[in-house]
């Protein structure tokens, strides 16, 4: 009905899952990477986690996974996991077309044939992926047979890679000590968590010019409260603007403000009544509250004009409230910390390198050049060092002695922002140093001319390239319009960069002061500043 009015091809806001509406946030990027890595890069068998709220976004990126699977990949999907053990077994081998004539209801029969299918796949060159949806209602049993399955080896190679979707739930389930085996052959794991305001308007804004509309009507307010009524899950932006769309049409409204939106999420949303509480509620408790403060100081300056009372400091053996965030962070690693593979993908995939460019072990490795054009660094220094690079870094944490991995990505005056499999997690400077002592990994692009350090004496584009990129640190001299040519001038441009940086000045671009050079390029990411 209201195609024509705003100018729409085709509705836009359909929850069916088309794939020419799929919009990828940044997070939803990094989901598919571990996605994609666990299946084709170095999973060995083990099970890749991925999780996240109803809506989030999770059955969409499996179907994105299913069109990027190589040629070689045959796919069991079980969507419905409220199954017996041998039901479930069943379910595997019938959808990966198997003949178990005679053998229904018996266990051990079903898994024999499925480890001579497995054995003869492997034999084929053939990779088998098991893709459990809705995980999250598995029975313990259940888990547990699944589990067994990837006992299914050679000597050298699991012969089944399991997927294991679900809502928050999951991880909680797997938390419990009877599951712990199977926890701890999770190989890759992510939490996806809903779109920001930012991201919420570039999603409208796509969908809608993927529809035809060559601008979204929604006004500035309106996007601000499509954003808070939906919570930035895709499926409810996706109810919320359609209703809101059908409701401007009936309106003759071109514009849709933020009245719309909430009456359009009131009539679509289940609990709207709770959300209009919600929202006036604070400023209620705001009211009770400056009452009683009201009330509480002219009893006490009437008490005081009686009496006077000394009161005591408290006790200095008091300890501080331990921050919320180190506790999450705490938690995180406890649950299950972050392999250095896992951590490398997200970082990849921020660069937006795919698997065909480099690969994540080698990355791991982190030789000083991965591939043409990427390369990697392990150093060591301050928090103060590192967020000058102005770079997402991978942060080796120390977990009771045992080495885990995190993401940095921002870092404002007094807290930092940590990507912990899909977890942001923020928390004060001083509490990462409980965890973190220094040790970093960085991977970043340069131009595929650099292949090695710079010094007094070299030309070329690579040098080219270090001229312009100085440039943006001491005003443009010499920037491209310079020689290429690395002079004794260079080497005193390039020392004072390495001084702001707290690198060793011997005026020489090794992999530190490439990695610095780097950071004065806008493009590729950036550490979020706004964090307080």
């Amino acid at each position: 009905m209201y195609l024509e009015y705003y100018g729409l091809r085709e509705a836009p806001f359909s929850i069916t899952p088309d794939p020419r509406y799929v919009f990828l946030s940044e997070r939803h990027r990094d989901a598919l990477a571990h996605l994609l890595y666990g299946v084709g890069k170095g999973g060995s068998g083990g099970f890749v986690q991925l999780t996240g709220e109803v809506g989030t976004g999770k059955t969409t990126l499996s179907r994105l996974l299913l069109e990027q699977l190589p040629d070689n990949t045959q796919v069991a999907l079980l969507l419905n996991p409220k199954l017996s053990p041998v039901e479930m077994i069943e379910t595997v081998c019938e959808e990966l077309k198997l003949d178990i004539a005679g053998k229904r209801g018996s266990l051990k029969g079903l898994t024999d044939t499925l480890n001579t299918y497995l054995l003869d796949a492997y034999a084929q060159g053939l990779r088998i992926v098991l893709i459990v949806d809705e995980a999250q209602n598995l029975s313990l049993d259940a888990l547990e047979q699944i589990r067994l399955l990837t006992n299914l080896e050679t000597p050298t190679q699991k012969l089944l890679q399991i997927i294991l979707l679900g809502q928050p739930e999951l991880r909680d389930m797997l938390m419990r000590p009877e599951l712990r085996q199977l926890a701890q052959r999770i190989t890759a794991r992510y939490h996806l968590t809903p779109l920001d305001a930012a991201e919420t308007e570039a999603y409208v804004k796509h969908r809608m010019a993927v529809a035809g509309c060559q601008r979204a009507p929604f006004s500035r307010l309106g996007m601000r409260a499509l954003y808070q009524r939906s919570s930035g899950i895709p499926r409810l932006i996706n109810v919320i603007a359609d209703r809101a769309l059908m409701a401007g049409y009936a309106r003759e409204q071109q514009s849709i403000g933020e009245r719309l939106v909430d009456r359009s999420a009131d009539e679509t949303l289940p609990g709207h009544a709770r959300y209009w509480v919600r929202r006036y509620a604070r400023w209620v408790v705001a009211a009770l509250l400056l009452l009683a403060l009201i009330g509480t100081g002219l009893w006490m300056q009437q008490r005081d004009s009686q009496q006077a009372v000394e009161v005591e400091p408290p006790p200095a053996s008091i300890p501080a409230p331990v921050e919320d965030g180190a506790a999450t962070l705490a938690a995180r690693l406890a649950e299950a910390p972050e392999t250095e593979l896992s951590a490398a993908t997200t970082l990849l995939s921020r660069w937006q390198v795919g698997s065909s460019e480099a690969s994540v072990r080698a990355a791991t490795r982190c030789p000083s050049i991965i591939a043409a054009g990427l390369h990697c660094l392990r150093g060591r220094g301050t928090l103060e060092q590192v967020v000058r690079f102005d770079r997402p870094v991978i942060l080796i944490l120390d977990d009771a002695g045992k080495p885990a991995y995190a993401l940095l990505l921002g870092a404002g005056a007094g807290r930092v922002r940590v990507d912990l499999a899909g977890d942001n997690i923020e928390l004060p400077r001083e509490a990462l140093g409980r965890f973190w002592s220094g040790d970093f990994i960085a991977i970043w692009r340069v131009p595929t001319a650099i292949n090695g350090p710079l010094r007094v004496g070299d030309a070329g584009p690579a040098v080219a390239w270090a001229k312009q990129s100085l440039s943006q640190l001491d005003g443009g001299a010499d920037g491209e319009s310079g020689p290429a040519y690395f002079d004794t001038d260079m080497e005193e441009r390039v020392r004072k960069l390495q001084l702001a940086y707290g690198i060793q000045a011997d005026g020489i671009i090794g992999p530190e002061t490439l990695f610095a050079l780097s950071a004065l390029d806008e493009t590729g990411p950036h550490l979020i500043r706004n964090i307080k």
